[in-house]
């Protein structure tokens, strides 16, 4: 069985700054993917590939054994590819219920009935529901965290692509985005998360993948992959052989 989602030597330049050098990745249906790395590695670069909002210069992306590689950002969308942003874009003056049915109805491309139940699924999956009438611009930050998750998973993907959605909240929330990320792979999304709060990845990944200057740096069992001293050198500032 193919994996549901490959890149295959995918490279991408900006200039002088190469974002992506000749990266392979793979990910099975059901697991769940961190990955690493220090500022300007290229982590975004490479979500923003894989979600279509630029195309490699080189390379392939497959999804489900198909060449997605010049379909658009909206096109994996409504094939099952979802992502948050690293800073929470809702609809500020939508309630958090019309934030997820524009999700539905625009990206999933959903009827009406179907979007508003799928929205309701996801409020409550998310713990979101008791907030389904507030206003997006009266949440909290942890409430935004999981409204950007919530968007996400409006479009009911089978891939769901998380950037940094930990970032900002305390210990007690963060725990509590971990149980909510984990019942999300328990309904069967697959999971890529790019991610600097460590111990929340390390929580629910099953494998780990680390980039440094756009290329693959390690790759693996997520705490063979921490204890390497080449990770400690380059992403945690420790030398080698300290």
């Amino acid at each position: 069985m193919a994996p549901l989602l490959s890149l295959k030597s995918v490279s991408k330049r900006f200039g002088a700054v190469v974002v992506a050098d000749n990266i392979d990745l793979s990910l099975n249906e059901g697991e769940a993917l961190g990955i690493l790395g220090p500022n300007g590695a290229g982590k975004t670069s490479l979500f923003n590939m894989i979600a279509g909002v630029f195309s490699p210069d080189a390379g392939h992306i497959y999804y489900r054994g198909s060449d997605i590689t010049k379909l658009t950002a909206a096109q994996r969308c409504r094939i099952g590819i979802g992502r948050s942003f690293q800073i929470p874009q809702p609809f500020g003056g939508l309630s958090v219920f019309e934030n997820l049915c524009v999700t539905g109805f625009f990206g999933a491309r959903g009827d009406h009935a179907t979007v508003e139940a799928r929205a309701v699924e996801v409020l409550d999956l998310t713990g979101m529901l008791p907030k389904a009438n507030a206003l997006a611009s009266s949440l909290t930050l942890l409430e935004r965290k999981r409204l950007e998750l919530a968007r996400a998973l409006a479009g009911n993907p089978k891939l769901l692509l998380l950037d940094e959605i930990a970032g900002g909240l305390t210990p007690h929330e963060c725990e509590d985005l971990i149980a909510a990320i984990r019942k999300i792979r328990a309904t069967g999304v697959s999971v890529i998360w790019i991610e600097h709060v460590v111990h929340a990845l390390l929580a629910v990944i099953d494998g780990l993948f680390v980039l440094n200057q756009g290329a693959k740096l390690a790759e693996g069992d997520p705490r063979t992959v921490m204890d390497s001293p080449e990770v400690h050198e380059i992403y945690l500032g420790v030398e080698a052989d300290a």
